[in-house]
C-alpha cells in the first residue's frame, strides 16, 4: 500500500492577505523616502524585501476589520497607504536634511563650493562638507540604532491610523510648513558657530586690507578660510553624534504626532 505524501498548506483569509499588502504599501512608501533607507546605495530589491518582511511582522498586530476586498474601496485604501507612508517618510527626510544643509552652508562660507560635484547616489549636486555630513549622519544613525527607532515609530502609527485610513492633508501641510522652518533653524544651530567664525575671518581680512593695501588679501583669504574651516570642522564633527541622536528622536515623534493629529482630525470630522 503506497504511503500518501503529506500536503503542507495554510488557510489565510483574503482580508488578512489584502490588509498585509496594504501595510506593505505604507512601509514601502516610507522606506523609499525616509533616510537612511532611501539612500541609493541600498539596492531596490533589498528595500522591497525589507518592506515585505516588516509588513509581515507588523500585520498580526494591525486591526484588519475595516479591510474590504471590493475594487473601489481597495484602490482608495491603497492610495491612502502610499500617501500616508510617503508623507511620514518626507517628514523624516526634512528632519535629517538639516545635517546636509549645515554641511552645504559650510561649503558656501568656507570656500569649498567650488569643489561641488554631482552625487550619483543622492542624485544631487553637493560639495565636500555637504556629502561628508550626509554620509556621517547615515553612519551614526545605523551605529546608534536610530533606524530601529524610526521603524518603531512607523509601527506605532498603525495603532492610531488604521490600515484603510490616511493622514489629514491639513495636518500634513501644517507639519511640512513647520518642518521647513525647523530645518533651517537646526542647520543654523549645527553650522552657526563655524559660520560666525568664518564671518569674523572675513572681517579681519577686510581690516587687514585697509591696514596694508599692498597685501593681496584675496590670494591670502582663500587658503586662510579653508584652514580655519578644516580646523574648526573637527570640533563640529565631535558634536554630530548627539545631534543625530536628537534628530532620530525628533523624527520618530514627528511621525507619531502626524498620525495622532490625523486621527484626532478624523474624529472631529465625524462629530
Amino acid at each position: 500500500m503506497d504511503a500518501v505524501a503529506p500536503v503542507l498548506g495554510f488557510d489565510l483569509p483574503l482580508e488578512q492577505l489584502v490588509g498585509t499588502l496594504l501595510v506593505a504599501l505604507r512601509v514601502t512608501a516610507f522606506i523609499v523616502i525616509a533616510p537612511p533607507f532611501a539612500h541609493r546605495a541600498i539596492n531596490a530589491r533589498v528595500k522591497a524585501l525589507l518592506a515585505l518582511a516588516l509588513a509581515v511582522a507588523v500585520a498580526p498586530a494591525v486591526d484588519m476589520s475595516a479591510v474590504s476586498t471590493d475594487a473601489g474601496p481597495l484602490v482608495v485604501a491603497a492610495a491612502w497607504a502610499v500617501l500616508t507612508g510617503g508623507a511620514m517618510g518626507f517628514c523624516v527626510y526634512l528632519v535629517f536634511a538639516a545635517v546636509q544643509a549645515a554641511g552645504d552652508a559650510l561649503d558656501v562660507f568656507g570656500g569649498f563650493q567650488l569643489a561641488s560635484a554631482f552625487d550619483p547616489l543622492m542624485q544631487s549636486g553637493s560639495a565636500i562638507f555637504g556629502r561628508f555630513y550626509q554620509f556621517f549622519a547615515v553612519v551614526l544613525l545605523f551605529a546608534a540604532d536610530g533606524h530601529l527607532l524610526l521603524l518603531r515609530g512607523l509601527a506605532r502609527t498603525f495603532d492610531v491610523v488604521g490600515v484603510t485610513e490616511g493622514v489629514s492633508l491639513e495636518v500634513l501641510a501644517r507639519v511640512v510648513t513647520a518642518g521647513g522652518t525647523q530645518l533651517m533653524v537646526a542647520a543654523l544651530q549645527i553650522a552657526g558657530p563655524l559660520i560666525a567664525v568664518l564671518f569674523l575671518t572675513d572681517v579681519g581680512l577686510g581690516l587687514l586690507s585697509r591696514a596694508a593695501p599692498a597685501l593681496n588679501v584675496f590670494a591670502l583669504g582663500f587658503p586662510l578660510k579653508i584652514l580655519v574651516t578644516l580646523t574648526l570642522a573637527s570640533f563640529a564633527v565631535a558634536v554630530l553624534p548627539s545631534v543625530v541622536g536628537s534628530l532620530s528622536e525628533d523624527a520618530t515623534e514627528q511621525v507619531v504626532r502626524i498620525a495622532q493629529a490625523s486621527a484626532d482630525a478624523a474624529l472631529g470630522g465625524q462629530r
